[in-house]
C-alpha cells in the first residue's frame, strides 16, 4: 500500500486548502485513515482520523469546526478540507494508513504506511 499527499501550499490566515491523499495498491475504504502534522521542532501529532466505515471521526481540539475529513471511494482518495486556517496550522501534513481511531484519540506507528507529506504554510 502506498499513499501520496497533495494540495498543500501557502495561504493567508483565514483562507482554505484541501489536502488529498491518493492510495495505490489497495482501496482507501478498506482501512482506518488519518492525517497527522509536524511543525518544525515539534512532535508529529494527529489532526484528524476516520474509521473504516466512517462511523467514527476524530479531530484534535484545535481544528474542530474548521477541518473536515472525508473519503471519495470512487477516486480512492482521502481528503482534509481545512477552513479558517491559522498560522499555528503551519506544518508538514502526512497521510497514514491504518491508524488507531476512537472518538477522542488517533495514533499511528512508524511502521504504518505514511505518505511523504505536503507542506502547509499559513501567513499572518
Amino acid at each position: 500500500v502506498q499513499v501520496v499527499e497533495s494540495g498543500g501550499g501557502l495561504v493567508q490566515a483565514g483562507g482554505s486548502l484541501r489536502l488529498t491523499c491518493t492510495m495505490s495498491g489497495s482501496r482507501v475504504d478498506y482501512y482506518h485513515m488519518g492525517w497527522f502534522r509536524q511543525a518544525p521542532g515539534k512532535e508529529r501529532e494527529g489532526v484528524s482520523c476516520i474509521s473504516v466505515n466512517g462511523a467514527i471521526t476524530y479531530y484534535r481540539s484545535s481544528v474542530k469546526g474548521r477541518f473536515t475529513i472525508f473519503r471519495d471511494n470512487a477516486k480512492n482518495s482521502l481528503y482534509l478540507q481545512m477552513n479558517s486556517l491559522k498560522p499555528e496550522d503551519t506544518a508538514m501534513y502526512y497521510c497514514v494508513v491504518g491508524p488507531f481511531v476512537s472518538g477522542d484519540s488517533c495514533s499511528a506507528a512508524s511502521t504504518n504506511p505514511w505518505g511523504q507529506g505536503t507542506q502547509v504554510t499559513v501567513s499572518s
